[in-house]
């Protein structure tokens, strides 16, 4: 929290730096450079003569040695060089005379193996390119990248010389570049330089790589003053553009004009210049903006000379170089001199004594600072340099009802050589914040600037990496950055303060490796009471603190009470009792002394209530006791020691949790603690009873495996809750026993809450017990006053409470244990389910169902046997005493019966609500897994289990459009697209399952559209009926013939397609009744269609061998009704499609079974049309289209009359399905149709003769 230097680089191959701009003394003192020398520090013997303050003059070649102590590395020759770093720390360049060197950075691993930055040599040569010219001033000054990926770094950096001709090369800037001529100002504005810079850069790099040497670059503008009124001008200051207030506008225009000078109502922008020099020693200029027209310039580039940086390489064209091959020109042009526009100075500060050598601008451009050539700055500080930093209010540091935007300081930084220290002053009138022994031949760098090419709109939310005061120390070439924090720039008043927040920080070092004694030390020191609790509570907080030095440090400032405030006091005394309650319980649960807690005599009721539960524990034991493997980490360990630090910070704002409660009554619970010893040193304490007994029931339910294991700790828990219901404050001596206590409702309250049903058990069972007897000595005690002869039994509502919550857990043990069942292998379902008494209660009826139905999934039990098992359990509960008892045929059934029978949950678990919540969880673990046909076959057999055709009705419609219409519509359009079955990647695209899975998924959903069609079967029932006229034979229809191969198109209306995209209870738009001929003509060809090619397969199964002939009473034989029933529904005329099926009967030669079906035809007329072509064709194959052909055949041709043998060779029998039908089925057909047709029939002489002829033939045969 303090001041500090920070070095972050080193420089580099100084040496060769030195002798390459000082090559000339080092020839002249060759004979003493004989000694060894470090690159990075030198020894003075042959450099002394450059430390004389009077050698001022550069080059002269003669050198007096000036003796200086031996820590004194260097010798000042870095004082005579212009220097100048890169407010990145990316470049350097150091030049004397009409040299230079250009250090760049770079990473480089040193012998230890750690990384760091360094600057190093990547060019060096002779700048100068007129005769006699030498460079006079160097800054660096980084371009900001326009890459968004580069936010707040440099692009590449360019460098700004100026010579002493009057000449700048290789420049750019930042805000204004202004340059001070010995009678004139120059300034550069600079979003053009900006630009000018990039564009010319770019066309620098387009010239080298077409190999030219010569690039054009644009003009440039720039304004040009002359500055009037003073002696002598050395340094000049930019302050920007400002504008004056109102009183300031009125105060000038009074000085200069007087009392009648006018006032202009806008306020003009101003560029402010501060100069110092002599006559005046300050001098402030402003020019008001628009009274100086901008000025052209022609520059001169050239393309530069070999360089070792590619930065430089592309920045080269800046420079006014040439190559050290290229001649010398004959005739050098000197370049047009513009006139400068006059500035009067506006304000001075005159000293005739006193002369200005340089000025620096601080980052917030209010303050500056200025040395003269009195050789001071403010306390005599000779050849003093000056600095700035500016830091920004840290983010907390603020007070709460500070602005929004961050506070900033300035701090000024005075390095002073004569006296080898580097001082920093807080701004304005500030004390000095830090002060550091750096060297008498350091140099202070101060850019004053970053980024060029930011400003505060680009820049939004980037971080700039610069350094703004950097302390170069040739003797190590070490770079040092200024580090100041914020809280030194607040006032004396704070400062006590910020020494506090000092010590904080150094508190916070000491206790990473905790040395108490400095610890302890630090902490006194600390003065405001807020730090001081700090620093106490940072102290707790330590992980390596023992507990005695805690102890130590505690009573130590509690034996100060005039050093501390009140919260501290109080915060000092409660951690002093908890830091002694960890302390006792500690050694309580070291001592090997046994409980005598512990009664040998069983507990009254409770042995009574373990053997009636021993069943369901021992069960619940056995599930929960397995070894699954699971990853555990050592410090969540049961076993594991809790920390004072952790014990405090949770006891102090009484939070209930585990550790706590296993440090302090785990050791009690299993035997090897002292019980009451523990309760007395908890009760000396002052922790409240409710706390811990919140403790006590936490670590109860926390271990229960641990507890099961340990038959004695029942007895124990019984021990401490005796313990903790004497305790003052626990129950209330007041308390109306026909009132609920708060006390036993707290462990009510916590039994029910937790998900370890067999711990939460027995502690109810325990509390019950405990309960009870606190309850009659109560009973008693009150009893004695009134009546001491009688015998009284205590009854009051907190029993009765207690009675319903061990029913209540002994339901939960008995579900829990239902679910703990491990799963089949392979089966799908997540982690084990954990219910609790309230979860059940908030989860509704459906809960439980809800959980079951997981557990049949889980065990996948078919949907008959959960039946089975539903119906056992029903008869055990129902049977009489005197009938034998059914036993469960496994293990499975014993704990179903276990948990669903003995009448717990009797209207959670009935069959329909179970089956109705079965159905569901296998449906949503299809949608989970579509692959698994099965699930959803299961899903449907479980519906098909319920009773109630509501349910039925409402789980259907739920199923339907969750989660089977989306994907039914899918597979309808799919087939409709394609026309056949769709291929598996077709169906996995559109339907999201394989082509086996869809096939599966659409007999469900029959199966499932069945379910629904009944309750319309049954004339009884009363079940509101919705809109499926439409939707559901369109649904069946696709359903079944999805194997057909055929096009849907035919069959399907707009109506019936949009019905796939609504719910089955909407009202569907029902067709008019006049409908489209064409597509009920488009329908009834579909459906003889499929009637055709039923009676073909039938056909083709009847001829098959014995051996592999289909099963015709397998469910084919419903196609035709369903295509009856379907024309009903499409508008097709039934009575067609009957005739269609009889003749496509007798074509094929199934007479037998046309005759059935003609009973049920109504236009007789048309069917008897329709069969005496097709027994004509019959006759027509016989007589004329045989290979065989009989004399008696040609006989009876011949005797036939010509009408009727006409008509016979005109028939076709090649369309017959059937052609070798005998004359027997053929006679019985013509029979059929002289029965048939009326005598008035134009047909019916021509059925007489074929009658005539069939019997004709059958005789010959």
């Amino acid at each position: 929290m303090s001041c500090c230097l920070f070095e972050y680089c080193r420089v580099q191959e100084l040496k060769a730096v030195r002798e390459f701009l000082f090559q000339s003394q080092q020839n002249n003192n060759s004979s003493a450079d004989k000694k060894g020398e470090n690159e990075l520090a030198w020894d003075d013997s042959n450099w002394g003569s450059w430390d004389k303050p009077e050698a001022k003059e550069v080059g002269s070649g003669e050198t007096t040695g000036v003796e200086e102590d031996t820590a004194a590395v260097s010798a000042p020759w870095l004082q005579d060089c212009v220097v100048s770093l890169s407010p990145c720390s990316d470049l350097m360049v150091v030049a004397k005379g009409s040299k230079a060197v250009f250090l760049s950075a770079r990473w480089q691993t040193d012998d230890g193996g750690r990384e760091g930055m360094t600057l190093a040599v990547s060019w060096s040569g002779t700048l100068s390119t007129n005769e006699g010219e030498s460079v006079s001033n160097v800054i660096c000054i980084p371009l900001a990248s326009q890459k968004r990926s580069s936010t707040g770094r440099p692009d590449w950096t360019c460098i700004v010389v100026g010579f002493s001709s009057g000449y700048v090369r290789f420049y750019t800037e930042h805000e204004e570049l202004s340059i001070l001529y010995p009678a004139a100002l120059v300034t550069i504005d600079g979003f053009s330089l900006f630009q000018s810079l990039r564009a010319c850069r770019n066309q620098v790099a387009r010239a080298a790589a077409a190999g030219s040497e010569v690039v054009q670059p644009p003009p440039l503008a720039y304004k040009k003053w002359g500055l009037q009124d003073m002696d002598a001008i050395v340094d000049h200051s930019s302050v920007g553009i400002m504008t004056l207030c109102v009183f300031d506008q009125m105060r000038n225009a009074s000085i200069l004009g007087g009392f009648h000078a006018s006032v202009k109502g806008s306020l003009p922008a101003m560029s402010q210049y501060i100069t110092v020099g002599g006559g005046p020693y300050t001098g402030f200029y402003y020019a008001i903006e628009g009274s100086s027209q901008p000025l052209l310039s022609h520059v001169a580039l050239a393309v530069a000379s070999k360089l070792t940086s590619a930065l430089f390489t592309a920045a080269s064209g800046w420079l006014g170089w040439k190559k050290q091959n290229e001649e010398e020109p004959i005739q050098k042009q000197k370049p047009k001199v513009e006139p400068a526009t006059p500035l009067a100075v506006r304000f001075g500060l005159p000293d005739s004594r006193r002369h200005g050598e340089s000025i620096c601008l601080s980052p917030c451009n209010t303050l500056a600072g200025v040395t003269d050539d009195f050789g001071r700055f403010l306390l005599n500080w000779i050849k003093a340099l000056l600095g700035w930093v500016q830091v920004s209010e840290g983010r907390g540091e603020s007070s709460p009802s500070a602005p929004l935007p961050r506070r900033h300081a300035q701090f000024l930084v005075i390095y002073a050589p004569r006296r080898g220290i580097l001082e920093v002053w807080g701004t304005q009138q500030g004390p000095r914040v830090g002060a550091f022994t750096v060297g008498k031949h350091c140099r202070l760098l101060y850019a004053g600037y970053r980024l060029m090419g930011v400003n505060s709109v680009t820049s939004q939310g980037w971080q700039l990496h610069t350094q703004q005061v950097c302390l170069f120390d040739p003797a190590t070439g070490a770079l040092r950055t200024v580090t100041v924090p914020f809280h030194l720039a607040l006032s004396d008043k704070k400062s006590e303060r910020a020494k506090d927040l000092h010590l904080l920080k150094r508190l916070t070092t000491l206790l990473k490796n905790y040395l108490e004694s400095e610890a302890q030390r630090v902490l006194l020191d600390i003065k405001h009471p807020a730090i001081k609790k700090q620093a106490l509570e940072c102290l707790l907080a330590n992980k390596n603190a023992p507990v005695s030095c805690l102890t130590n440090i505690t009573r130590l400032l509690l034996a100060n009470p005039e050093a501390v405030d009140e919260a501290l006091l109080q915060l000092c005394s409660s951690q002093l009792k908890l830091l002694q309650l960890y302390t006792d319980i500690q050694q309580l649960h070291s001592t090997v002394e046994a409980s005598t807690d512990a009664h040998t005599k069983p507990l009254a009721g409770v042995e009574e209530e373990l053997a009636r539960v021993s069943l369901i524990l021992q069960r619940y034991t056995e599930l929960t006791s397995g070894s699954r493997p699971s990853v555990s980490f050592a410090q969540d360990s049961p076993d594991a020691s809790l920390p004072v630090r952790g014990f405090l910070s949770q006891m102090e704002y009484c939070v209930v949790v585990y550790p706590v409660g296993s440090f302090l009554f785990w050791g009690c619970l299993i035997g090897e603690s002292p019980l009451q010893k523990v309760c007395d040193t908890l009760q000396e304490t002052g922790i409240s009873p409710q706390h811990l007994l919140s403790l006590l029931l936490s670590v109860w339910l926390h271990r229960e495996k641990e507890v099961l294991k340990k038959p004695k700790a029942v007895r124990h828990l019984h021990t401490l809750l005796t313990a903790l219901s004497s305790m003052k404050g626990a129950v209330e001596s007041s308390w109306d026993m026909q009132c609920v206590s708060p006390w036993w409702q707290q462990v009510r309250s916590a039994c029910v809450q937790s998900h370890s049903a067999a711990a939460a058990l027995l502690a109810a069972i325990v509390a019950h017990r405990a309960a009870k007897d606190n309850i009659t000595s109560l009973a008693e005690t009150k009893v004695t006053h009134t009546h001491t002869d009688s015998e009284w039994e205590a009854v009051s509502l907190e029993l009765e409470q207690w009675a319903v919550c061990v029913r209540q857990l002994e339901d939960v043990l008995a579900l829990q244990t239902l679910l703990c069942v491990a799963p089949l292998k392979g089966t799908p379902g997540g982690a084990t389910p954990h219910c609790s008494v309230k979860a059940l209660l908030e989860g509704g009826r459906g809960g439980i169902a809800d959980s079951v139905a997981k557990w049949v999934f889980r065990q996948d039990l078919a949907p008959e046997r959960l039946k089975d098992m539903l119906q056992r359990g029903e008869a055990q509960r129902t049977e009489q005493p005197s009938q034998p008892v059914l036993r469960e045929k496994s293990q499975e059934d014993a704990d179903f019966n276990r948990a669903a029978g003995e009448w717990r949950f009797p209207d959670s678990l009935s069959p329909d609500l179970l089956f109705a919540h079965c159905c569901w969880e296998y449906v949503v673990q299809w949608n989970k897994y579509p692959e698994e046909g099965r699930y959803l076959c299961c899903a449907v057999e479980h519906l098909k289990l319920v009773s109630s055709p509501h349910i039925q009705l409402g789980i259907s419609s739920m199923m339907w459009n969750t989660f089977i219409v989306k994907r039914f519509s899918a597979a309808a359009f799919l087939m409709e697209k394609v026309g056949k079955a769709p291929k598996d990647r077709l169906c996995r695209r559109d339907v999201g399952m394989g082509d086996g899975a869809t096939t599966s998924f659409l007999g469900s959903c029959v199966a499932l559209l069945q379910i629904l069609m009944e309750p319309w079967s049954r004339e009884e029932s009363t079940t509101p009926l919705y809109n499926t006229t439409v939707s559901w034979p369109l649904y069946y229809t696709l359903t079944h013939m999805h194997n057909t191969y055929s096009i849907l198109t035919a069959s399907l209306s707009f109506q019936g397609k949009s019905a796939f995209f609504r719910e089955l209870v909407s009202i569907q738009l029902m067709p008019s009744g006049d409908m489209d001929p064409g597509l009920v003509s488009l329908r009834q060809e579909f459906l003889l269609r499929v009637l055709t090619g039923w009676v073909k397969t039938q056909s083709e199964a009847g001829m098959a061998p014995a051996s592999t002939r289909l099963d015709l009473d397998s469910g084919d034989e419903t196609w035709p009704s369903l295509c009856l029933d379907l024309g009903t529904l499409l508008q097709v005329n039934p009575d067609v499609l009957r005739r269609h099926l009889v003749c496509e009967l007798y074509n094929h030669g199934l007479d037998p079974r046309a005759e059935q079906v003609m009973l049920e035809v109504e236009d007789k007329d048309v069917l008897g049309s329709q069969l005496l072509v097709l027994t004509g064709q019959r006759l027509s194959y016989s007589l004329l289209h045989t290979q065989t052909q009989t004399k008696p055949a040609m006989e009876l041709l011949a005797r036939l009359p010509p009408t009727l043998c006409t008509w016979l060779k005109a028939m076709d029998p090649s369309e017959l399905g059937c052609l070798s039908v005998p004359l027997s089925q053929t006679s019985r057909l013509v029979s059929r149709l002289i029965e048939i047709l009326p005598e008035n029939h134009g047909q019916y002489s021509l059925a007489l003769h074929l009658l005539e002829a069939v019997e004709v033939l059958q005789g010959e045969d």
